[in-house]
């Protein structure tokens, strides 16, 4: 059993696992109502938008590339939601709207990429500010509470201590796993991420998959602003301010390299929690909120360093035979 728990702590995504079962049972043990069925349900509700949209991140991350407007895709949904249910439009109409919204913005970020030879993180600082700023062009400051009370008892809703909004996440990750472990298109993304010109002379169609890898992470955060919106009954230009740190902390920390070509869905889930059980802990521990930015960010460190640190290690440590490690 020991040797069995330490293969799987030598891979970066066993480490977070044992990592997240020691916090899990500390915070049992240690802070008060931590293991209450209402908080174990807050807990996985509070996780719904970054699990969401760390799917889709993963997978461009994967790909060599990364979407920091993400969050300001959120809010921009959000701001055009509000701005057409005070127009009068029914809910039902606004709520495809808000996809094709989010669908626009990750056309916009990708063709920019593809198409002009843009690097990703460029684009999407830039994005992430224009977005933000379209949103409050459209709302201002002005909160729209007044949303359907069906919508917001069933953004909260539960099955037993299991949020319908993470029962959505579970589909929509199942769906993600299978693209990107089981299919073509997945191992074409991981080869992306690997050598892009060797995938390309290896027929991969390198543009129209990163310009679809771009819009599907458009779409997934305006999923998400649905679920934002309606799980705290407003619209706001300012929904989400911040999120595309924790979504890309919760990436990295997954283990999927910052570089790309390596990384697992089911590692970064794992992380998603982690962050989420973490926070919670804190805050039920009546911790500063600047104190969650700090763990926040040192967590996003550490998970950049350390993997290439391990790398370093096994490098170091490894016999070599005439300049070549043995296998």
């Amino acid at each position: 059993m020991p040797a069995d728990l330490a293969r799987v702590a030598r891979r970066w995504e066993g480490l977070i696992l044992v990592l997240l079962v020691a916090v899990v049972l500390w915070a049992s043990l240690g802070i008060d109502g931590f293991a209450n069925v209402s908080n174990v349900s807050f807990l996985l509700l509070d996780t719904t938008e970054i699990a969401l949209m760390a799917l889709t991140m993963t997978l461009v991350i994967v790909a060599a590339e990364i979407d920091l407007s993400v969050a300001s895709t959120l809010g921009l949904s959000c701001a055009v939601l509000g701005w057409l249910w005070n127009a009068g439009l029914p809910i039902e109409a606004i709520m495809p709207i808000c996809l094709l919204v989010g669908a626009a913005c990750g056309a916009f970020n990708g063709l920019l990429v593809t198409r002009l030879g843009l690097p990703s993180l460029a684009v999407t600082i830039g994005t992430f500010a224009l977005f933000r700023g379209l949103a409050y062009v459209m709302l201002g400051d002005q909160a729209v509470a007044d949303l359907p009370p069906a919508y917001t008892s069933l953004a909260t809703a539960s099955v037993g201590p299991i949020p319908l909004a993470t029962l959505l996440v579970v589909v929509l990750a199942a769906v993600a796993g299978v693209v990107l472990h089981a299919t073509g298109l997945g191992r074409s993304i991981f080869a992306l991420g690997s050598n892009v010109d060797a995938a390309y002379f290896s027929g991969v169609r390198v543009k129209r998959i990163k310009l679809w890898l771009f819009v599907a992470s458009g779409v997934m955060a305006s999923l998400a602003s649905l679920v934002y919106t309606f799980r705290y009954a407003s619209a706001r230009a300012d929904n989400g301010v911040g999120l595309e740190l924790a979504v890309v902390a919760a990436v990295l920390l997954g283990g999927v390299s910052i570089f790309g070509g390596r990384g697992t869905l089911p590692g970064v889930l794992m992380a998603v929690l982690l962050l989420g059980v973490v926070r919670n802990a804190l805050i039920l521990a009546d911790v500063a909120n600047e104190v969650l930015n700090f763990v926040t960010g040192l967590l996003l460190v550490a998970s950049v360093l350390a993997p290439n640190l391990g790398a370093f290690w096994r490098r170091r440590t490894t016999p070599q035979v005439e300049g070549k490690s043995v296998s």
